[in-house]
């Protein structure tokens, strides 16, 4: 179950319990990079599935003409799925996949958000520029690998779209301003060295989101931490964050929650 054919390969851990868990892969990356983190809250006793999200895990050329909808439209499809199999459903993403965990819980039934280093403001000034640039150049270097243990890798895109980076602009505008929707609890979990992605991300969800939003500093850490010093403490908040909602209180304040859920 833990041995993917290949890292693109998307995955499902079936579980007969309350709890089904959706877990989203970052941008230019795969469900490898969150592999680990859907094994350890399948082993919390939660059905979880790990999609690879439109023009993700084949080339880079195919993320150039994707477009952000695309994203949300496969993630809502498994929502949805989860919904009719169990009583609560928790969205968890890194990166881009923390933004559309969001995004999701804006509209959708979720009654509880893990965003790991979420993509609402990224480190890159030049990403500002992508709408214009991108008619002019195709791809700039990848920006996956962004690990401080040595020898890891992510196996994301080598070369980033300019277009898609454009495309993930949008959507970032969006979703941030999505985020006064988002009733359901939250947990952020944020790297201290994250070098794609800005602290301004998680400034945007705690001062806007609609419900209680924990903050949980990841000091050891760089961008994708799924596979980085502190992944099992990524397991392990994430994993108690499950089971408190399925005893009915909320992972954020401890008090008896009702299962609102996002935008129920």
């Amino acid at each position: 179950m833990d041995r993917p054919s290949s890292p693109a390969e998307p995955f499902r851990f079936a579980a007969a319990g309350p709890a089904g868990v959706l877990v989203l892969h970052g941008f230019t990356g795969v469900p490898f990079s969150v592999r680990p983190w859907g094994l350890a809250l399948h082993e919390a006793g939660a059905e979880v599935v790990g999609p690879l999200l439109p023009g993700h895990g084949t080339r880079w050329e195919d993320l150039a003409s994707t477009r952000w909808e695309q994203w949300r439209d496969a993630a809502a499809e498994q929502v949805s799925a989860l919904r009719e199999r169990h009583d609560v459903v928790v969205v968890c993403g890194l990166s881009m996949g923390g933004a559309l965990a969001l995004h999701l819980a804006a509209q959708l039934p979720v009654d509880g958000v893990v965003a790991l280093n979420p993509a609402l403001s990224l480190v890159s000034r030049t990403a500002r520029l992508a709408p214009a640039l991108h008619r002019a150049v195709a791809s700039v270097p990848g920006v996956g690998d962004d690990i401080s243990l040595p020898g890891v890798t992510e196996h994301a895109y080598p070369r980033t779209p300019v277009a898609g980076v454009a495309e993930l602009g949008r959507f970032m505008t969006v979703t941030r301003r999505m985020l006064p929707a988002v009733t359901a609890p939250v947990m952020v979990l944020r790297s201290q060295h994250d070098h794609v992605v800005s602290d301004a991300s998680h400034h945007h969800v705690l001062r806007r989101a609609g419900g209680d939003v924990e903050l949980v500093r990841l000091a050891e850490s760089f961008h994708v931490a799924t596979l980085d010093r502190e992944a099992d403490v990524v397991h392990a908040r994430s994993a108690r964050f499950v089971r408190e909602l399925v005893a009915g209180r909320n992972p954020v304040t401890g008090r008896p929650l009702e299962r609102t859920g996002g935008a129920r």
